[in-house]
């Protein structure tokens, strides 16, 4: 790092931090002791109104915080900054409704004639592919803004109610009583903890005080929010997204499954999972471990079925018939 850009960072650090030491310098740029000695030299001559405690516990302090001069990017975080940004060309929906066009334009007319030629270069030579966002999920800065403040909030979500069709429908005629699911709304008390953004679509990972489990909302199929009065459950608001995954556990009722998987089906594990699932060594074989509500039965068919030939089902048999029937489905269809 050449040293007036040190400089430049080495400012916003000590008008945040206040106090700090010789070996906190040390520490956040790498640097030895002596360049620690001569960069505060230097930032005082520049005007920076430090000086210097003594004793057990001393070190250097600010007077007043500064005035500090406009960010600088050197190339390469210019460049870093860029391919970032590409990541919101996906979304139509973003927390803030923040627009990727007004974000590119603003940035591009802040960059030099060279660092503008640079950009235009790496658009010429760099192809983003992204998985466009699938459903608009309206309520996004509401859940994140609950999640920042920690507050407890009702929302409006469906579930899927399972009730049986008689014989005398028609479209049920081979099927003496068929279960068919049909899409209910509920209130649910929730205290969410985070949001993220997988395969074209918002989730909200939630702590639901009714359950008391830590539950994932897709944000699309949310239909309204509003606060409430009641108390956050204190020991939520020091997790974040990879703590709550942690915590998942499946209800009492959910069924367990257990898959052969080769290495190929590995990689697709490892490109997308959830909380539920896991793989497991038995014995040198890779397995696919983990355990689906009794609704979930056609969100996890659905899933297995991306693995093709790369997973085979070992328990329970009424999945294995589940996917076989999955398949005989699409073959009727062709």
């Amino acid at each position: 790092m050449k040293k007036s850009e040190r400089m430049n960072q080495m400012l916003r650090f000590i008008n945040q931090r206040q106090h700090f030491t010789l070996q906190d310098l040390m520490q956040e740029f790498q640097i030895s002791k002596r360049t620690a000695l001569r960069d505060i030299a230097s930032l005082e001559e520049i005007g920076a109104p430090i000086y210097a405690e003594y004793g057990r516990y001393g070190g250097y302090r600010l007077l007043q915080q500064m005035q500090l001069p406009p960010i600088s990017f050197n190339t390469g975080e210019l460049h870093a900054l860029y391919f970032a940004m590409q990541a919101l060309r996906s979304f139509t929906n973003l927390p803030f409704q923040v627009s990727f066009r007004s974000i590119h334009e603003k940035f591009i007319s802040a960059l030099s004639e060279n660092q503008r030629q640079d950009i235009e270069q790496i658009q010429h030579r760099v192809s983003f592919r992204h998985t466009e966002q699938i459903r608009d999920s309206e309520h996004l800065e509401f859940l994140l803004m609950a999640a920042v403040q920690n507050e407890v909030i009702q929302i409006t979500y469906p579930y899927r109610h399972r009730s049986s069709s008689s014989s005398s429908n028609p479209d049920n005629s081979s099927t003496p009583d068929t279960l068919k699911d049909i899409p209910k709304l509920s209130i649910r008390t929730i205290q969410p903890i985070a949001l993220y953004a997988m395969k074209g679509y918002w989730y909200c990972q939630a702590y639901d005080l009714h359950k008391q489990a830590y539950r994932v909302f897709r944000c699309d199929r949310i239909t309204s929010c509003e606060t409430t009065d009641i108390e956050p459950v204190k020991h939520i608001n020091e997790l974040n997204l990879q703590d709550a995954h942690s915590l998942w556990k499946p209800s009492a009722d959910a069924i367990p499954f257990k898959c052969l998987i080769n290495e190929a089906g590995v990689e697709l594990f490892q490109q997308e999972h959830f909380p539920s699932m896991q793989l497991i060594n038995e014995s040198g074989e890779m397995t696919l471990v983990g355990s689906y509500e009794s609704h979930e039965l056609e969100f996890i068919i659905r899933y297995l079925a991306t693995f093709g030939k790369s997973i085979k089902i070992m328990e329970p048999n009424a999945l294995k018939e589940s996917l076989r029937q999955h398949y005989l489905d699409l073959l009727n269809d062709v």
